[in-house]
């Protein structure tokens, strides 16, 4: 196995032992991403950077100071502020930004000693599902349908980093998700992909989104590395409000294996019309095999599903369009080249229709529409009082003793790029129609890879748990892992 395939668990055990170097894995990533430009998932490099925190890092395991991530070669989506690295957010008008500060996430992960190998490529401002916004193009799933060379997406918005730990690129990377944007790729890609309980990372130098549902998190090949990954990104921060003052716990500890006598629930308004028999077996595979490892499984109600999408589309538009207010040419990243007697009603037009793509555009004004004064309590409190009610449903179904809940991650493989371009923007929204509900309740969820469809595509389920718990979840979540036993790799053809 070449090193740079090792999982993040192993390649620790390796380095503890002094069998390999960090210099020896982080070089063998930045061989592996020379050769993988036709992914276009790194997008900003960092090989100089990379090679000193390896040395960095081989000096703390020499002396026997090694935590767990001590070594350990990492993708950084492009939303996070990393100092004196390009951070774009994927967008045209962060050109040229580099911020003075680092986020807290990045900053726990080097104080560990982790090695960064660049930003990964992201949908602009993380506004997507399949990474087709960015201002760098978009990022190449390297799974392909058997028989077929066509370009399939990585997913959305944190494709760049499902793409580089599915090739290898990077032993693991993180993500963010508003409303799916770690699990959906991680599905589409055959990776595992956490989100965590709103609260639990600090989103503090994130580039901000849609700041009541954005959560950091970990996206890696296995179950036990993204337990290993969360316990160096959680943390408590001062500097981030909604952080929350919980202890973070040792989750890899928690991998027990044993789930007897826990309730897993089946949610009856997930069996959504027209869910392909694919995804629909491969759930009740799912469920047996989470009853064989002596689990309960339970019919629940999740009765405002319905109301998800709508809701959410409501209320991350509004919170993006108030977000965004700051990029307007005056303080940093690109202005527009003005015209002679252009005042500055002129200069923030022109620089935020120059600076912001399509889709942004069109966020932003879905959010002003809905956030302005005739609109307000028709769309934007209605949302949010919708959004008590899915939190509600989901606080009960936890309040009759469930611990976990099973669903699809996505309601199918992986689409190909290009091929919802053209459509109503609705069908590309409906890709999060199992992911929204989790963050608009603020619970942790996690895709599993459990499967192949006929075309040899990778597919996902998404374990729910209760707030907090991601100890809990992870456990399950590897319980399911290991049952699945998934351990396909796409052919290498970039």
């Amino acid at each position: 196995m070449s090193l740079n395939d090792l999982t993040i668990a192993a390649a620790r055990d390796n380095l503890r032992k002094g069998e390999v170097t960090s210099a020896q894995i982080t070089d063998a990533c930045l061989t592996q991403i020379e050769g993988a430009g036709a992914l276009n998932a790194f997008v900003h490099h960092t090989a100089d950077q990379a090679r000193e925190m390896a040395a960095a890092a081989d000096q703390r395991l020499k002396a026997g100071d090694a935590p767990a991530l001590c070594g350990i070669p990492l993708g950084i989506k492009d939303l996070f502020c990393v100092q004196g690295v390009p951070t774009q957010a994927a967008s045209r008008i962060l050109e040229g930004f580099r911020p003075e500060y680092e986020s807290t996430v990045t900053r726990n992960l080097w104080d560990v000693g982790a090695v960064m190998l660049g930003k990964l490529n992201m949908d602009e401002f993380a506004m997507g599902s399949s990474n087709e916004s960015s201002v760098y193009g978009p990022a190449v799933n390297p799974w392909r349908r058997k028989g077929s060379d066509a370009a399939l997406t990585a997913g959305g918005s944190s494709g760049g980093s499902a793409a580089a730990v599915a090739a290898g690129l990077c032993l693991g990377a993180t993500g963010t998700d508003t409303g799916g944007s770690i699990r959906q790729p991680a599905a589409f890609t055959g990776t595992v992909g956490l989100k965590p309980t709103y609260g639990r990372v600090s989103r503090w130098g994130v580039v901000a989104f849609a700041s009541s549902l954005d959560q950091a998190g970990p996206m890696t090949r296995t179950v036990r590395d993204a337990a290993i990954m969360l316990g160096a990104m959680a943390s408590v921060d001062p500097k981030d409000s909604t952080s929350a003052d919980y202890p973070v716990p040792d989750y890899e500890a928690a991998l027990s294996g044993d789930i007897r006598g826990k309730r897993i629930g089946i949610p009856r308004e997930y069996r959504m019309d027209g869910m392909p028999a694919e995804i629909d077996a491969l759930w009740q595979k799912g469920a047996e095999m989470l009853r064989d490892a002596g689990a309960e499984i339970v019919d629940i109600s999740l009765p405002h599903t319905k109301y998800a999408l709508p809701a959410y589309y409501v209320i991350a538009p509004a919170e993006a369009s108030s977000n965004l207010a700051r990029y307007d040419g005056v303080r940093y990243g690109r202005r527009a080249k003005l015209s002679a007697g252009d005042g500055i009603t002129e200069m923030y037009e022109k620089t935020r229709a120059e600076g912001f793509g399509a889709e942004v555009q069109r966020r932003v004004m879905i959010g002003t529409y809905v956030l302005s004064a005739g609109f307000y309590d028709a769309y934007y409190n209605r949302a949010r009082r919708v959004r008590a009610l899915i939190k509600g449903d989901f606080d009960q179904a936890f309040a009759q003793g469930v611990d976990a809940i099973l669903t699809p991650a996505t309601p199918s493989a992986a689409f190909g790029l290009g091929e919802m371009q053209d459509a109503d923007p609705v069908q590309m929204y409906l890709n999060d129609v199992f992911t929204v509900t989790v963050n608009l309740a603020g619970l942790p969820g996690i895709s599993v890879p459990v499967g192949l469809d006929a075309q040899g595509l990778p597919l996902g389920l998404q374990l729910i748990g209760r707030p907090w718990d991601e100890a809990g979840l992870l456990n399950h979540a590897e319980v399911l892992e290991r049952a699945a036993g998934f351990v396909a790799r796409p052919d290498r053809w970039w």
